[in-house]
């Protein structure tokens, strides 16, 4: 019989993904990972994790199954938080979700996972796993989930062929309808549970509260860009390569105080994100005010007004080499190749038609469409048909 262990979030995903294999005839046993304990970050008065332990206690109970709690927090310090906070004083948006499942879900969980005599290990992702031979050899595919409207692959785009070998997604064929539905008729606690917002495992946190007790306040302007600034008035220059294209297409604008009007005041630059609208307390204009550029190192902030501004868009984006991954290696570009794509920028975001190049440096992904707020420090992940093949951090 194989033993998979399944990683119980307390959720409702999770616990009708630890029933499905029960029923397909594995041994199974529940682990829920705790992930944060530190008191000297006070993240919100309730303590969801230990709701969450619970209800994942009683989940396991239910079904009849073993359950162990493991405390990951100090690695979940070291690679998610300091990363993050790394990232946000570089005036990069990480994406702590992403990075959860590469280092500590599919990685640190994993490896106590396989420790303990797993086969694999489960969790209650929204999508699939599939298996093609070539060169008689077993490739695994990373496929989205049945369910478009609640599709995970986007959050799992970092995983390894070595980390898919051994992974299972049980509930990736069902709708979320489907999967509350059977917890309803299992009577398990979770039947009715609101899906968790707020960071990876550590529950109910705010993003902003918790950056502004790592990253001290600091006092600097907001900026308002024309949208008819000369900036965007810039003449297409004759190219000499299609790098040199892309290069254009995918450059960072250097905004200056000068070429716009101070409207306001923020109390730091690094607790802002590309395409940003809320929590900049500037009233009184036509449109609302999005950030579209952040400068931690002079600490200002640039915002145009209403979501057509042209400092939101632009067409093409830049990964470098070490930021680059394939999920599937075999589909691995060579410089001078260039490959059709769809892609996303953004969890939520629909697939958008694009080309990857790849150069010496690293990979373009350009798009058939303006994309709005591509931010540095994100994740840009590309799919053939519904099969995401690969991933990498904006540049």
């Amino acid at each position: 019989m194989k033993r998979v262990i399944i990683g119980l979030s307390g959720g409702v995903d999770s616990s009708v993904a630890a029933y499905l294999l029960k029923e397909q005839g594995y041994e199974v046993i529940g682990l829920f990972m705790k992930n944060w304990h530190d008191d000297s970050v006070t993240i919100s008065n309730e303590c969801p994790w230990l709701d969450d332990s619970n209800d994942a206690m009683l989940v396991a109970e239910k079904l009849g199954i073993p359950f162990q709690t493991v405390d990951l927090s100090e690695q979940y310090k070291e690679r998610i938080v300091d990363y993050m906070f790394h990232e946000y004083e570089r005036g990069r948006t990480p994406n702590p979700d992403v990075l959860c499942n590469r280092e500590i879900k599919f990685d640190v969980f994993m490896k106590i996972a396989l420790d303990l005599g797993a086969d694999y290990v489960a969790t209650g992702h929204y999508c699939r796993k599939g298996t093609i031979q070539k060169d008689g050899k077993d490739i695994y595919q990373l496929l989205a989930g049945v369910d478009g409207n609640k599709d995970q692959s986007y959050f799992l785009c970092q995983l390894s062929q070595e980390q898919l070998a051994k992974s299972l997604f049980p509930i990736g064929e069902l709708t979320k309808p489907q999967v509350r539905e059977i917890a309803t008729k299992l009577d398990l606690v979770t039947a009715d549970k609101k899906d968790s917002q707020g960071l990876c495992f550590i529950g109910k946190v705010k993003l902003p509260d918790f950056l502004q007790q790592q990253l001290k306040p600091k006092e600097g302007v907001i900026v308002e860009i024309p949208s008819d600034q000369s900036l965007y008035q810039v003449d297409t220059p004759e190219f000499n390569s299609e790098e040199e294209k892309l290069a254009f297409l995918s450059r960072k604008i250097e905004y200056k105080k000068d070429l716009g009007k101070i409207v306001g005041k923020h109390q730091g630059a690094h607790y802002f994100t590309k395409g940003q609208r809320k929590g900049l307390g500037v009233g009184g204009t036509v449109e609302p005010l999005f950030v579209i550029d952040t400068d931690v190192e002079e600490n200002v902030i640039y915002t145009g007004q209403g979501k057509e501004h042209p400092g939101l868009y632009k067409k093409a984006l830049f990964v470098s080499n070490d930021e680059l991954h394939w999920v599937r290696e075999d589909l691995a570009l060579q410089t001078g190749e260039t490959l059709a794509v769809k892609a996303r920028i953004r969890y939520r975001q629909a697939l958008e038609k694009a080309t990857l190049h790849k150069v010496e440096t690293g990979l373009y992904v350009s798009f058939e469409n303006f994309q709005s707020a591509i931010t540095e420090g994100q994740f840009v992940a590309w799919y053939l048909e519904d099969e995401l093949v690969g991933s990498g951090v904006i540049a």
